[in-house]
C-alpha cells in the first residue's frame, strides 16, 4: 500500500509463480482483509517508532515543521541530522506548530526517548512562537533556534503588492548571503524602514523574530552549510514522499488514521534520504554549538565544562 496499490486492487497485484492464479478463499487479499492488516501493522510500526531510543544518535540539528495532510488536518513532524550528515525522522504529532501543547508534547516525547536536553543543538523551525517557547522550555533559554528563511520571505511577500516582490526578495536574499550578522541585520532594518510607508504591518512582521532569522549567520557557519540549515527543506522535501504515499487516501476518517499513514510515509521516506549536501562542514557546526554553549554558560555564571557535560 505504501507503493500506491489500493486495497481494491491488492488481490490482483499478488502474483504466484504459476502466473495469474485466482487467490483461494481466506488468502487474506480481499479489500477488507488488506485494510485491517495495514491498520494493524501501521499502528504497531508507529507505536514502536515513536518509542525508539534516541540516546545513541549524535544529533546536531533538529528540524520541526507542520505537515498539511488535509484542509483542516495538520501534523507536527520532527527530522534530525546527525554528525555524519545522515537524516533521521524522529516523530510526528497531531496538531499545528502554533499549538503550544502539541509542540511541548512532541519535544517531551523525544526527551523521554533519550534526547539529552543538556546537549546544545541547532533547532530549525517554521517561525512559530509557540514552538520557540517550547524549545526554550525544554532545552534552555540559550538553545540556538533558526527560523526558516524561506517561510519568512514567503510570508512577507504574500502581504505585499506584486510590484514590490522582486525588490524585497532581492534585499532579503542579499541579507541572507552576508557572512556578517550585524550587516545582515542592518540591511533588514533598512528594508523595514523602506516598507513603513507602503506596508507598515509588513514592516513590523519583517522585524519580528529577527535574531532567530540570522542564527546560522551568528554561528559563523560556512556559506554552503548555512544555506542548508537556514530553512526547513528536509521536511519540505519529505512532504513529497508523504503526498505520494497518501495520494490514494480519499477521505481521512480521523487523526489516528492520518498519524498512521504519515508515520509510515516518514519511515518510507527515510529509506531514500541522502546525506546533507554540506555534511563535510558539520564539524564547524559542532564547534560553533560548543562555543555558543560555553559562552552562554559563562554569561549565566555557570561552569562551561560542567554545562557542556
Amino acid at each position: 500500500m505504501l507503493m500506491n496499490v489500493s486495497t481494491r486492487k491488492f488481490g490482483g497485484a499478488v502474483r504466484l509463480p504459476g502466473g495469474d492464479i485466482p487467490a483461494e478463499r481466506g488468502a487474506g487479499v480481499t479489500r477488507s482483509a488488506v485494510s485491517r492488516r495495514f491498520v494493524a501493522l501501521s499502528a504497531e510500526t508507529m507505536k514502536a517508532w515513536m518509542a525508539a531510543d534516541l540516546s545513541a544518535l549524535d544529533l546536531l540539528v533538529i528540524q520541526i515543521d507542520g505537515i498539511h495532510i488535509a484542509q483542516d488536518l495538520i501534523l507536527l513532524a520532527a527530522v534530525s541530522v546527525d554528525g555524519n550528515g545522515d537524516k533521521h525522522p524522529l516523530g510526528v504529532m497531531e496538531g499545528a506548530s502554533e499549538n503550544a501543547a502539541v509542540c511541548q508534547a512532541l519535544l517531551d516525547n523525544m526527551v523521554g526517548r533519550g534526547l539529552d536536553p543538556a546537549v546544545c543543538r541547532l533547532f530549525i523551525i517554521d517561525g512559530s512562537r509557540a514552538l520557540s517557547k517550547a524549545i526554550r522550555n525544554s532545552f534552555g533559554r540559550s538553545a540556538p533556534i533558526q527560523r526558516c528563511q524561506v517561510h519568512k520571505a514567503r510570508n512577507i511577500t504574500e502581504r505585499l503588492p506584486k510590484s514590490l516582490h522582486a525588490s524585497v526578495r532581492r534585499a532579503l536574499r542579499q541579507a541572507w548571503e552576508l557572512d556578517d550578522a550585524d550587516k545582515a541585520e542592518t540591511l533588514i532594518r533598512n528594508l523595514a524602514r523602506r516598507l513603513e510607508r507602503e506596508a507598515p504591518g509588513v514592516s513590523a512582521s519583517l522585524l519580528e523574530g529577527l535574531d532567530e532569522i540570522l542564527t546560522v549567520t551568528r554561528l559563523r557557519l560556512p556559506t554552503e552549510l548555512r544555506r542548508s540549515l537556514a530553512c526547513t527543506n528536509i521536511i519540505e522535501n519529505m512532504n513529497g514522499t508523504i503526498r505520494r504515499v497518501c495520494r490514494n487516501v480519499k477521505r481521512w476518517r480521523d487523526a489516528a488514521m492520518a498519524l498512521r499513514w504519515t508515520g509510515a510515509a516518514m519511515i518510507e521516506a527515510a529509506k531514500g534520504f541522502r546525506r546533507l549536501k554540506a555534511h563535510n562542514q558539520l564539524p564547524s557546526l559542532r564547534a560553533a554549538l560548543l562555543a555558543h554553549q560555553a559562552e552562554c554558560a559563562v554569561g549565566a555564571g555557570l561552569d562551561p565544562v560542567r554545562e557542556a557535560a
